[in-house]
């Protein structure tokens, strides 16, 4: 299959939708109502430390815990022309210290649940030239994320295929582990290009 011609420009539009939603719905806020930011933005005091009640430890019912101690969560995909984004996370819900390496395990199925013809790549190339990290150790505490980036290019082969709707993806941290099935927010509308790129694991940031 050739490659497809990246299109940096439009990817990084994708991508600044995807990492900047905290710091733009923030600047929202500001502009909207400055009095009412700068009176939240200030600290409020302190009760004595006898008055605080303390931390309670990072725990997820074990019934929304998978056994792999790993939660697995979408973002909306993001598009930009032809170039679709979203991000994958994975959340330890454990109790104990989990450890990703590499890239994630990816199949996709369609509405039937069986699986579609997709080439899961371990990098965005050829389909952008979006930075990938590498394989590399991502320790993760209980309650921290590490994400992968996931790219492609719509290219529908019909109405049906359209939107991307009913297409399920399974995930797992590594291969040879046990995959979680999410159906990505806004469809995955890979149709006959038939390929969709993957970052490596990176921490997300706190």
């Amino acid at each position: 299959m050739t490659g497809i011609p990246a299109r940096p420009a439009l990817f990084l539009v994708a991508l600044s939708v995807l990492t900047s939603a905290c710091g733009l719905s923030a600047e929202l806020d500001r502009e909207a109502d400055p009095a009412r930011t700068a009176s939240r933005a200030r600290p409020a005091a302190s009760p004595p430390a006898a008055d605080v009640p303390p931390t309670p430890p990072f725990e997820i019912p074990d019934s929304l815990c998978p056994t792999t101690g790993l939660r697995a969560s979408t973002s909306m995909v993001t598009a930009a022309m032809g170039l679709r984004a979203m991000t994958v996370t994975l959340t330890n819900c454990s109790r104990a210290d989990r450890r990703l390496e590499g890239y994630p395990d990816v199949r996709v199925r369609g509405a039937d649940r069986k699986p579609m013809p997709v080439t899961v790549l371990k990098g965005p190339g050829p389909i952008t030239t979006l930075e990938d990290p590498g394989p590399h150790p991502v320790p993760l505490k209980p309650g921290e994320s590490a994400y992968s980036v996931f790219v492609w290019r719509y290219s529908a082969v019909d109405a049906a295929t359209l939107d991307g709707s009913g297409v399920y993806v399974e995930i797992a941290p590594a291969a040879g582990v046990p995959r979680q099935t999410v159906e990505p927010d806004g469809g995955l509308d890979i149709g006959d290009t038939g390929l969709l790129g993957t970052t490596a694991w990176q921490k997300t940031a706190d």
